[in-house]
């Protein structure tokens, strides 16, 4: 199991470094100044900031009662103060970082003597928070069965709805320097419970269940609602304040964690410390975990076209290759025969070479593409045929030895793709005209794969297809990851979103290769489509759109049901379909059949739209 935030015995080295940079600057004038004849209690370490005044520095007989035993991973437990100020700004409790196994229990008055420091989940570079802590304990159990302090609730009524402060800007845009307003800013609200024994009620689950055992549930279940009942990122500024990770204390083998859909409940109460980790932030590592009441929720099947209707189709299919089982492809089949109702074209991401992950040189994807096609048919399917350009070998990205790439799946019973020279790796494909009409040079072919845009990432696949008597154009795309980029939750506000910069770049070359083809024939019908990882109000969606050569086709679709993604409980667009201006009617569906659902092929949801070329 994954740690929820793996510690190390450089934790010393790591506050030092800290100080050395400037982050935790001003906390040992701060700690001079708390230093006096009255013992140190709880809400002394933790402050009214992000960053303990007391940071560095050894405390003596620290007291509190321990809320929550954690005997893996980050091995440590809470301790909290029952004895509150009157200060809403500073938390009564604080995690004791123990390294071995604790040998205290829930309910044991304690002193522990050790040092404060401010722990970075992630490193200095993630932008994550910091959780204040007590290294190298000494330990003292003073008594044993002692009433807990209350757990304080979190519930749509106590967190606020905006969602954090904006950060200095003397301070490189950190809020770490700035006094907590916990009743203004829901992320100060949760650093104000930071090691606190906190609780629950009844609340929806807006994130399934994962292979690191935890969810996501929301305590505002009004809070930008999806209709499927997830809830909906639908801008930067609408982070979704009542979203909460939730973990469990217990080990798995001692008590298997709940298996939860998008949409399900977790009913009753959920109690226990709220903790900082580098995977989601604010999380509610439970001592006692509420019971899943399973929801109705299902996976979608899209309307089969119509005979005259033409079925685009995206989906990434996440690393498959060969070595991989073969249920996995005969669910990936399944779903694209029932739920996507085989689609004329289908444009795939993340089509692995034939052997996988095994850094060897090999680029060829045939074995998996026979694999997968055979899959289909056997599913009742068409007999798919495929077009692609291999890359050149470690050039594209992705998982190490992988060679990802686009590739085109079509029906030929239903549409004939257009061969014309086609390309490979490092040959980019341009417009012409044939016959008066506009037309690529190559195709398949890729899109300006020496511009620097595409520079360890996925290079755009284009190809002809006739349909009817109609030529169309369709772009698959596998735009560069959100890699790098600060979690909502970093001392960064906003947060640094570095990706944006190479994507942006991405959507501007496939735009300007899209206005050749428009200036050619205006009227021809062009799809944009792919795993585009943005969001559908981002700039990269600005830039594909820009001059209206494309339109975003999910924004045809209401806001509750604009998703294709779930990330740490938001309901989000990473892929999309984009339509030139002659596509004026369409259909279009984001297929639900994945990113809801803890059992999953692949974390995307694909998409199909319709039309009459």
């Amino acid at each position: 199991m994954r740690s929820s935030h793996p510690r190390s015995a450089a934790v010393a080295a790591l506050v030092a470094t800290a100080l050395a940079t400037g982050l935790l600057a001003g906390s040992a004038d701060a700690a001079e100044g708390a230093v006096s004849a009255d013992p140190i209690r709880i809400h002394d370490i933790q402050g009214t900031t992000r960053i303990s005044p007391l940071n560095g520095k050894q405390v003596a007989d620290v007291e509190g009662i321990v809320t929550g035993v954690r005997t893996y991973g980050s091995r440590g437990f809470w301790i909290q103060d029952p004895d509150a100020d009157d200060n809403d700004a500073t938390s009564e409790g604080v995690f004791v970082f123990t390294n071995a196994v604790p040998t205290v229990a829930v309910g044991d008055a304690v002193k522990v003597s050790g040092t404060v420091g401010e722990y970075i989940p992630g490193g200095l570079t993630s932008g994550n928070q910091s959780v204040t802590q007590i290294s190298k304990p000494t330990v003292t159990v003073v008594s044993s069965g002692n009433a807990l302090p209350e757990a304080t609730a979190i519930n749509e009524y106590t967190v606020p709805a905006e969602y954090a402060p904006a950060g200095d800007p003397a301070a490189g845009g950190s809020i770490n320097g700035l006094t907590l307003e916990p009743s203004r800013y829901a992320l100060d609200h949760y650093e104000s419970l930071e090691g606190m024994n906190v609780k629950i009620g009844t609340s929806r689950v807006v994130g399934a269940t994962d292979p690191y055992s935890e969810l996501w549930v929301t305590v505002k279940g009004w809070e930008n609602t999806a209709k499927r009942g997830g809830t909906i990122y639908g801008s930067h500024e609408s982070q979704n304040t009542g979203r909460l990770q939730i973990q469990q204390l217990a080990p798995l083998a001692q008590q298997p964690f709940p298996v939860a859909n998008v949409g399900d409940r977790l009913t009753g109460t959920t109690e226990g410390p709220l903790d900082f980790n580098q995977f989601g932030g604010y999380t509610l590592v439970a001592r006692t975990l509420g019971t899943v009441k399973a929801g109705t929720l299902a996976p979608e099947k899209t309307k089969p076209q119509a005979e005259q209707e033409l079925a685009v189709a995206t989906y990434n299919v996440e690393n498959l290759d060969p070595t991989d089982p073969q249920e996995k492809f005969d669910a990936l089949a399944k779903a694209v025969v029932e739920n996507l109702a085989s689609p004329d074209v289908l444009a795939l991401e993340e089509i692995q070479d034939d052997n996988g992950a095994k850094n060897d040189g090999t680029v060829s994807a045939e074995q998996t593409l026979a694999k997968f096609t055979a899959a289909i048919s056997a599913a009742g399917g068409p007999a798919y045929q495929w077009r692609t350009v291999n890359p050149e070998d470690k050039k594209d990205g992705g998982e190490p030895g992988g060679n990802i790439r686009q590739v085109f799946l079509f029906n030929p019973a239903r549409v004939s793709f257009t061969e014309r020279a086609p390309g490979d790796a490092v040959t980019a494909t341009a417009v012409t005209k044939v016959n008066g009409k506009a037309a690529l040079t190559h195709s398949p072919g890729r899109i300006d794969p020496a511009n620097p845009a595409w520079a360890d990432s996925r290079k755009p696949l284009a190809g002809e297809f006739v349909f009817r008597g109609k030529t169309v154009f369709v772009i698959a795309n596998h735009f560069g990851s959100k890699g790098g980029d600060e979690g909502l939750t970093s001392h960064h506000q906003p947060p640094v979103r570095s990706s944006e910069a190479k994507r942006l770049l991405q959507a501007q070359a496939v735009n300007g290769f899209v206005k050749q083809i428009l200036a050619e024939d205006k009227n021809a019908d062009v799809l944009v489509l792919g795993d585009i990882n943005d969001f559908e109000f981002s700039a990269t969606t600005d830039a594909l759109a820009d001059g209206g050569a494309l339109y975003p086709a999910i924004k045809s679709l209401p806001k509750a049901e604009r998703y294709s993604y779930v990330y740490q409980g938001n309901a989000q667009v990473l892929d999309q379909i984009l339509t030139s201006p002659a596509i004026k009617k369409f259909t279009y569906d984001s297929v639900h059949i994945n990113a809801e659902f803890s059992a999953q092929n692949s974390d995307h949801d694909p998409q199909v739209l319709r039309f009459r070329p």
